[in-house]
Formats: structure tokens, C-alpha cells, sequence
């Protein structure tokens, strides 16, 4: 036998303990790792997105043109100093205005959320082919030139804006859609929860910032500059965007190779269903517009406002959340599996024939205000979901999708129960039209 040398132990020792450490994975640096940055640089693409997505909300109270509703900010135009025209003389002579009934305003509003939901769908599976980078990349840059044309297309007419938000929806999808497959890659199984919330939270902040600064920069500076304003920080982010993400730790050129074998083995053992994660979107999308079709169906044959709502909301709501508490009780099957949780999230977009645009009967001249505000909150479940189930997940391995669906459960039965019994389709007092007497 030959006589192994000193240095050749060594080697097979030192190759031994290389295994035992890929066995169990080393931890990298926590919030000063790449990992995070990527999820902060994410956080500040889906605040660019949602401010562009919600921006029209908040400037749809100057952009209209009544005869019993000028621009208020807060609320009250009193304290401005009026001209001869009873109209206040601080609000910008250049910014036009439209005579859009709260109908129209609310198709302006849902156009760019049917296109929306069908690019969420598809762009989850693109950008696992062609990688998130391009496909977030390229959907926010045509995203923000589309939000700064928005003005010159309300000029043209209200179908050419119709259209820019339709294409604005599609590409916006792109941008939360296509963002999800970057964590099948940077993501360790354990820590998702948190660098989802980072990443998610940014939509929360994005939404309250242009509900907060929308109606000054509508007030001092015109409603178009709103639109000019928060398009062009996307054009200016998107180089950073390019420069700064890659989808894999693999190609990232800077990350710390202690880092990055630690994300490599902690995902050794994913599972990749792309196409099947894409499915449940692409039937919510048919089945939200079926569900308004549905809607306008019952209201032609003389059912109560009021009633199509809460019929709406019942059968968005409730079906989708038991199904989704029955799967744990239910024997383990891969089809079943997959069937309930595509038809759960199928239904759910029967919500937005319902209490998604209740605010607009309620009330038509704050509508808009009132919906991006809601918008905003609602996100909160979007920031505390993957925080919340990992928590759960972390408790009790064995039965905590149950307690998450439990808990779920919980949620929407108690806010539907409220709906139902409080929920009104009637034009409330205080968002009536002060009618002017004159002595």
C-alpha cells in the first residue's frame, strides 16, 4: 500500500469537513448580506409601483369637473381666496379638467386592474425562463413612461386613456408578479417571511406617500405634475434597478462567497411548480370579469343595489376561505390540493363587482379618495401575511398551515359579517353636493 504524506491527510480531512458543513449550512451575514439588499432594493421598486398605481386615485378629485364638486384638499376649499367664477384662485389655471360621472371614473379606475391580473400570472413563469431582472426591469421602466403620458392621453380623449391604463395594469402585473420568482433564488426557506415583508412593504408605503403628497402636488402644481413627478423617479430608478439586482447569487459579482454558498445549499432541496403557482391567477382573471358581467345582470333585473354588493362580496369571500380551512382536513392528494387552491383563489375576485367599488355608490365624489385610501390599508395584509404564517409555520410544524388557515378564516368571516349587516349602497349625507342659495 502506498504511504499517504502528511499534506494528502490533510487534504481528505479538510475535503470531509467540507461536506459535513454543506450538511448543515453555515449562516451568512443577516442584515448587512446581499440578500437584504436585493429585498430593499425590491421594497423601493414596489413603492415606485404602487405610488404609480394608485397616483390617479388621489389626483381624480382634480381631474373631474363638476358643477357641484371642485378640488378639495382635507376635505374644504373655504380658506382659499375665491374669484369672480366662486371658484378658489389657487388652484392651477393650467391643469384640465373632465366631466367623467362617477361611472365612467369607476372603468377608468378598474381598467388597469383586469390586465393586471392576467400578467401576474404569465409573468411569474417568464421570469423563472427569462429572469426577474429583465422582466421587472423592463415592466417598471414602461410603467413610469406610461404614468408620465397619462396626462397627455386624458387630453387626447377617454379611450386613449382607458388604454394607457389597460397597458399600465399589464405591465404593472409584470412588476408584482415577476418579482416572486427572484426569492425561489435568493430566498433560504426560513428567512423568506422576513425579506418578502421587506420587499412587500414597500407597496404599503408607496400607497400611503401618494395618498399624502398626491393632493398637495395636485393643488400647488396641477394634477399632471403628480403623474410627471412619480413617473419620472421610476425612469430615474431603473438603471439602478439593472445595475444593482441579478437573479441568482451565483451571477451577483459582489456577494460574499460565504453568503452565497449558504444560499446555494439551503436551496438545494426546492421544488419548482411555476406554471402551476401561475394557474389560480388565470382563473381569478376570467372569473373577475364574469363577475361583473354577473353584477350588472342582476341590477337589470331589478335587484336592490345594496343586495348585489353583499351577493358580490358573499361569494368572493366566503366559498374561497372555507375552502382553504377544509384542505387540512382532507385526505393528502396532489390534484385535490391543487384543485382547492385554484378555485379558492379563483373566487375571490367576485369581490370586486362588490365591496371593492362599493365607495363609488356611497360615495361618488370622494371615491377616489376613499379608494386609495383602503387600497393602502389593504396592503397591511400583504406586509403582515408571510410574517404572521412563518410565525405560525415556525410554532408547530405539523398543524400550522392549519392554524394560518384558521386564522384566515377568522379574518374574513368576521369582515364579511360586518359588511353584511352594515353595508349600504346609498349616496351617504356628508358626500352630497351643497346646494349655493343666493339672497
Amino acid at each position: 500500500m502506498a504511504e499517504l504524506s502528511p499534506t494528502a491527510g490533510e487534504s481528505n480531512y479538510s475535503q470531509d469537513i467540507q461536506v459535513d458543513e454543506k450538511l448543515v449550512p453555515k449562516k451568512g451575514l443577516s442584515l448587512c448580506s446581499t440578500r437584504y439588499g436585493i429585498a430593499l432594493i425590491i421594497h423601493v421598486c414596489n413603492f415606485i409601483a404602487a405610488a404609480q398605481n394608485t397616483v390617479i386615485n388621489i389626483t381624480m378629485v382634480a381631474m373631474v369637473n363638476t358643477t357641484d364638486h371642485q378640488f378639495q384638499f382635507n376635505g374644504s376649499t373655504e380658506w382659499l381666496p375665491r374669484g369672480p367664477n366662486n371658484a378658489p384662485d389657487s388652484l392651477p389655471a393650467e391643469a384640465p379638467t373632465y366631466d367623467w360621472s362617477p361611472q365612467i371614473q369607476g372603468i377608468i379606475f378598474a381598467s388597469a386592474a383586469y390586465g393586471m391580473t392576467l400578467t401576474m400570472a404569465l409573468s411569474g413563469y417568464l421570469a423563472g425562463r427569462v429572469g426577474t431582472k429583465r422582466v421587472v426591469g423592463v415592466s417598471l421602466f414602461a410603467s413610469s413612461l406610461l404614468v408620465i403620458f397619462s396626462p397627455l392621453a386624458a387630453e387626447l380623449g377617454l379611450i386613449s386613456l382607458i388604454a394607457t391604463r389597460m397597458v399600465q395594469g399589464l405591465v404593472q402585473g409584470s412588476i408584482f408578479g415577476g418579482q416572486n420568482a427572484l426569492w425561489e433564488r435568493w430566498g433560504p426557506p426560513h428567512e423568506r417571511s422576513r425579506l418578502c415583508t421587506i420587499a412587500l412593504s414597500g407597496m404599503l408605503l408607496g400607497t400611503f406617500t401618494i395618498v399624502l403628497v398626491g393632493g398637495l402636488i395636485s393643488q400647488t402644481l396641477g394634477w399632471p405634475f403628480a403623474f410627471y413627478i412619480f413617473g419620472g423617479i421610476g425612469c430615474v430608478y431603473c438603471p439602478f434597478w439593472f445595475i444593482l439586482i441579478y437573479d441568482d447569487p451565483v451571477s451577483h459579482p459582489w456577494i460574499n462567497v460565504t453568503e452565497k454558498e449558504y444560499i446555494i445549499s439551503s436551496l438545494a432541496q426546492q421544488i419548482h411548480n411555476g406554471l402551476l403557482s401561475a394557474l389560480p391567477f388565470i382563473i381569478a382573471w376570467v372569473i373577475g370579469i364574469l363577475g361583473g358581467y354577473l353584477a350588472d345582470f342582476l341590477l337589470t333585473k331589478n335587484v336592490r343595489l345594496v343586495t348585489v354588493r353583499k351577493i358580490a362580496t358573499f361569494l368572493g369571500n366566503f366559498p374561497s376561505s372555507a375552502l382553504l380551512v377544509a384542505l387540512p382536513y382532507l385526505p393528502p392528494s396532489y390534484i385535490t390540493t391543487m384543485t382547492l387552491l385554484t378555485i379558492s383563489c379563483g373566487l375571490s375576485p367576485l369581490c370586486q363587482s362588490g365591496i371593492y367599488i362599493n365607495a363609488l355608490d356611497l360615495a361618488p365624489r370622494y371615491s377616489s379618495f376613499l379608494m386609495g385610501t383602503t387600497r393602502g390599508l389593504a396592503n397591511i395584509a400583504a406586509l403582515l401575511a408571510p410574517t404572521v404564517s412563518g410565525f405560525l409555520l415556525n410554532q408547530d410544524s405539523e398543524f400550522g398551515w392549519q392554524n394560518v388557515f384558521l386564522l384566515l378564516f377568522a379574518i374574513n368571516l368576521s369582515g364579511l359579517i360586518f359588511y353584511l349587516i352594515c353595508g349600504d349602497a346609498v349616496v351617504q349625507d356628508w358626500a352630497k353636493g351643497r346646494k349655493l342659495t343666493r339672497l
